[in-house]
């Protein structure tokens, strides 16, 4: 499609203060259809005669601003009239906000200081099959507006009352127009609403608001109030061992909403940012505060739930609970690692660690391929993959388990949705990267130098680390084989010869096998056995286990060895100890955040202490998907639910359950492409129920008994 549409922008600097643009016109002959098409740099809430032109908040989303600026697309026609006004307010966004918080450095004082800008038409089609463009132009108009600050950090400052007092003409812009693409991801919405559960005083004499729920999105509320009165809050995430307001791991994100009321009852909420938060703190507020006066508002990626899991333990469940409000929470367009601090990037390591979880609770396809669009965009000339996609960490290293998820991504999206369009759109940025790993290494056919995450936050960490005790360049030539082995399966989907890719798996195995002939950490371990590189996979899983026992059946793992430590333990005859560790109540494990009250994942194992001190101010999320990753063992082996390689998109299963008489039963299903699959065990004085559910063929395998099964219902005794 053909757009006329010049960039548009204020000609005078407005500071903080977020401009208001706006076109007027009159139909002058009976209307059949009408479209709007807009972007913005920075994020837009545009309105015609006063009504949202569309649910989508937070619009164009986050996307590698400079190669890819997505345009939305809406459906006007029931909002026009003979006399209309478009609005459109403009917010500084992720594009001109100062992101990341926590690095200095000259790109990120050239994003900040960009000029805010719009980008529009609006196609008009009469009655009478006459076409109108009203494209933006000098004849545009803009102002202040009511929003006098926002920023995704700091938060918003709105004055209810403020009108705007003076139009002025805008001018047209030398913004680039060739990276302009239609929308290709999912719309960012307003999902769910929860009221608040209390507004109570602290010890420290606060006023506090409890959602009973960590969310990401924001608050709207509801006041009577003066013009000129003010509101003040701000957000956090938890309480302090004493139960006082705690935010001092937002860092040096604000987080704050400044309102100044207007006469009358009001309702307001923020449109052009978002928090993350459970608690708000009222620093100020108009007379005593109820909890009917404040909703939760749960902003994030429209996603389609797809997965299911349930069982007897109620601690269990509300693991489950925190494992899909930990994906809701930092599925914000981008894949985040969390989304209150001054961080929320797209950290490529905690994506590729929670991919397969993320597309079994939801259907991701759509989010995943627009992403790693972007990877692609941002992947540098030598093939390196940046530690956070959208790019904005400028002279980063590459690391290993952090850009393989150029690979692991696209060919775990594959699996579950088996649509190979994924694998053709980012083949070539999947061998850049193996090309990369190839080119850089020091030694052939291992991972030497360079600088890598390790197993970020291993418990087994030295003092003062955050990497794990597991050898890093360990770490970086396992990934190596495994991304290379992906890249291959890749090739024969595509039907693509690579040999070459062939012959240097073999020789990563080979030299991984000679050099790193014992394993000294569970992750280690599971990395070995994982990814087939150990000799004798079975004793190595055994020696792991016999490690775990060792520690106290207490895990020790982090980012890397994590995901994996479960299914190793299962697949090679542990399953016990894999459910004694999944199971586990007392710190480390997945329970004891629970048993603290967590209502999402956290960053840390211990982000709260067992004495109720935290682990630190400095880095310390309490919504932090990655170890959620936990839930595709349980859809895959406790429940047993898993598609077959050969197969992709579920178009073929193996439902293999492994139940555990420590739970009374268990269930969990996936709304896969070709159907609902759904298992079920129940522990009985007779024996294990299971009850299966398939709309697809399926091999069934229960105990010594094992199936080929066509679509049904099956019920089976063991």
């Amino acid at each position: 499609m053909e757009f006329k549409a010049n960039w548009v922008r204020p000609a005078r600097d407005l500071g903080d203060v977020c401009p208001v643009f706006k076109k007027e016109w009159r139909l002058i002959k009976p209307l059949k259809a009408a479209e709007l098409f807009l972007t913005a740099r920075g994020v837009y809430e545009a309105r015609i005669n006063g009504k949202r032109v569309s649910g989508y908040v937070l619009a164009p989303g986050w996307t590698s601003y400079e190669k890819r600026l997505q345009v939305q697309r809406y459906d006007v026609t029931e909002l026009l009239q003979e006399d209309n006004i478009l609005t459109v307010t403009v917010g500084r966004g992720w594009m001109r906000s100062p992101m990341p918080g926590f690095v200095e450095s000259e790109d990120k004082k050239r994003r900040v200081a960009q000029p805010c800008g719009l980008w529009g038409e609006l196609h008009l089609l009469y009655e009478d099959g006459g076409r109108e463009i009203l494209a933006a132009d000098e004849t545009w108009e803009y102002g202040e507006s009511g929003v006098r600050f926002s920023e995704i950090y700091d938060g918003e400052h709105y004055d209810a009352a403020f009108e705007t007092p003076v139009w002025e003409n805008v001018i047209k812009a030398d913004f680039p127009t060739d990276n302009l693409i239609m929308q290709e991801g999912e719309e960012i919405r307003e999902t769910e609403r929860i009221g608040a559960k209390s507004v109570f005083k602290t010890p420290a004499g606060e006023t506090v608001v409890d959602f009973g729920q960590e969310i990401t999105g924001y608050v709207e509320f509801c006041v009577e109030a003066k013009e000129g009165d003010r509101i003040h809050i701000l957000h956090g995430e938890v309480l302090d061992k004493n139960g006082n307001f705690y935010r001092d791991n937002y860092r040096d994100a604000k987080a704050e909403i400044q309102y100044i009321c207007k006469e009358g009852r009001q309702t307001y909420h923020p449109v052009l940012t978002f928090f993350g938060f459970r608690y708000l703190k009222l620093e100020e507020f108009p007379k005593e505060a109820g909890p009917e006066q404040f909703t939760a508002v749960v902003v994030c990626s429209n996603l389609k739930k797809t997965g299911h899991l349930s069982c007897s333990d109620p601690d269990l469940n509300q693991l489950f609970s925190n494992i899909f409000w930990g994906q809701k929470g930092n599925f914000l367009d981008i894949p985040t690692d969390c989304p209150q601090r001054d961080e929320r990037l797209g950290w490529t390591g905690d994506a590729q660690v929670f991919v397969k979880t993320a597309s079994y609770n939801y259907d991701v396809e759509k989010f995943f391929t627009k992403w790693l669009h972007d990877m692609a965009a941002d992947q540098r000339k030598d093939g390196g993959i940046g530690h956070v996609i959208p790019a904005c960490l400028p002279g980063e290293e590459s690391s290993a388990a952090w850009g393989d998820a150029a690979v692991i991504c696209p060919w775990q999206i594959y699996q579950t949705y088996g649509n190979k369009q994924i694998l053709e759109e980012q083949f070539e940025c999947m061998k850049k990267w193996v090309d990369y790993i190839t080119g850089t290494t020091t030694v052939p056919y291992l991972w030497t130098g360079g600088e890598h995450f390790g197993d970020w936050l291993g418990l087994d960490a030295p003092s003062g680390s955050y990497k794990g005790s597991s050898r890093e360049e360990f770490i970086a030539t396992a990934f190596y084989a495994h991304s290379t082995e992906l890249l291959i399966k890749a090739a024969k989907v595509l039907g693509k010869d690579v040999g070459e890719y062939e012959r240097l798996y073999e020789n990563i195995v080979k030299a991984f096998r000679e050099n790193y002939p014992e394993y000294l950490t569970q992750t280690e371990h599971i990395l070995a056995v994982h990814f087939r590189l150990a000799k004798d996979l079975q004793k190595t899983a055994d020696d792991l286990a016999g490690m775990i026992k060792r520690d106290g059946s207490q895990i020790r793992t982090g980012f890397v060895g994590t995901p994996y430590i479960l299914h190793v333990l299962s697949e090679y005859g542990h399953s016990d100890l894999a459910y004694t560790l999944f199971l586990r109540k007392e710190y480390p494990s997945w329970l004891f955040s629970v048993k603290q009250g967590a209502t999402t994942i956290w960053e840390h194992w211990d982000g709260i202490m067992e004495n109720g001190d935290f682990w630190s101010t400095d880095m310390n999320s309490f919504n932090h998907y990655a170890y959620g990753s936990v839930a595709d063992w349980v859809y895959e082996k406790a429940a047993g639910i898993r598609p077959l390689e050969e197969y992709p998109g579920f178009q073929k299963v193996l439902i293999k359950p492994m139940a555990d008489r420590r739970l009374k039963w268990l269930e969990a299903s996936v709304d896969t492409r070709n159907g609902k699959v759904a298992s079920k065990w129940i522990c009985t004085p007779e024996g294990i129920r299971y009850e299966i559910e398939t709309a697809v063929p399926a091999v069934i395998e229960i105990g010594d008994k094992k199936m080929e099964a066509a679509p049904g219902k099956y019920t089976f005794w063991s």
